[in-house]
């Protein structure tokens, strides 16, 4: 049986691959967090093979770590540069020695937000922040390690896992009356399960670079939160305000990041969805709060 790796197994796009790889027959899935693959350490990936003697042929290694916290790796940037900079580096040198797949999931921030067209994967990049330019730097490692992996930029993940803005506004409309929220930042919810699904086929898939993959349409962070509390039919109003206005972060966050995905619907078969498809579906599980 043809076996995949997924690290960071705890975050959104890792437990969304845990629900997923129970739909996929003849594919044996090994999640790692933290504690049993310590991404940051170099070795780490072929000392943790061999130490476990895994006897099913590994095809590919998902690469879902990151650290997120997008405020506060302006104060720990040594912690942000190790996961999302040398941590991939060191898988794509690991992969690309014991010749298997590296996937590795990467973030709309490595650019500036100043198009008003969407990103392809070729425009240049111009990361803001810590997070955005860690995460950049980890990409150019990728790519120039190993020609033959696959970088999946993607934007606005929310899920049922995790901390993420879905969440955190499906709580706030529950307990406030009102919520302001960022009006003039634009870009793409997109669902973390579908980005699992891409990921999974670009490891089996003979592909190669960087592909943007988001659900369709767009929208702004308050478009976001008037549909969610919309979709749960609370009474909390939304106030649409300016960055500005709103105040309260560290960081210049991309004011455009829509992404461009004609490549990757082109390269993958795929069923496009709507960013608002998706949320519906997603209140509807009952799990979620």
């Amino acid at each position: 049986m043809k076996t995949i790796l997924v690290t960071g197994s705890n975050g959104q796009v890792g437990n969304e691959l845990k629900v997923y790889s129970n739909q996929v027959p003849n594919y044996n899935f090994i999640f790692l967090d933290r504690e049993l693959l310590d991404i940051a350490e170099e070795g780490a990936l072929s000392e943790f093979i061999s130490k476990n003697q895994i006897e099913s042929e590994i095809i590919a290694v998902i690469n879902a770590a990151a650290y997120t916290a997008v405020d506060l790796a302006e104060k720990e940037e040594a912690l942000a540069y190790a996961v999302n900079t040398l941590g991939p580096y060191y898988l794509a040198k690991e992969t690309k020695k014991l010749g298997i797949k590296f996937v590795h999931i990467s973030t709309d921030y490595v650019f500036d937000g100043k198009n008003w067209l969407p990103y392809l994967e070729t425009d240049v990049k111009n990361p803001l922040s810590v997070y955005g330019k860690t995460k950049s730097k980890g990409e150019d490692l990728v790519m120039q390690e190993d020609a033959d992996a696959i970088i999946i930029r993607t934007s606005w993940v929310y899920s049922k896992f995790g901390k993420n803005f879905f969440k955190t506004i499906a709580k706030l409309g529950r307990e406030k009356k009102q919520l302001n929220v960022v009006d003039d930042q634009i870009g793409t919810p997109t669902w973390a399960g579908d980005i699992a699904r891409a990921s999974f086929l670009a490891a089996i898939s003979k592909q190669k670079g960087i592909y943007h993959f988001t659900n369709e349409g767009i929208a702004s962070w308050y478009d976001f939160a008037f549909e969610i509390i919309k979709e749960y039919g609370l009474s909390c109003s939304v106030i649409p305000v300016s960055t500005k206005d709103y105040g309260g972060s560290l960081v210049d966050r991309p004011h455009y990041s829509v992404l461009n995905k004609q490549k990757f619907f082109k390269d993958f078969e795929f069923e496009k969805f709507h960013w608002r498809t998706r949320l519906s579906q997603l209140v509807l599980d009952s799990a979620v709060l």
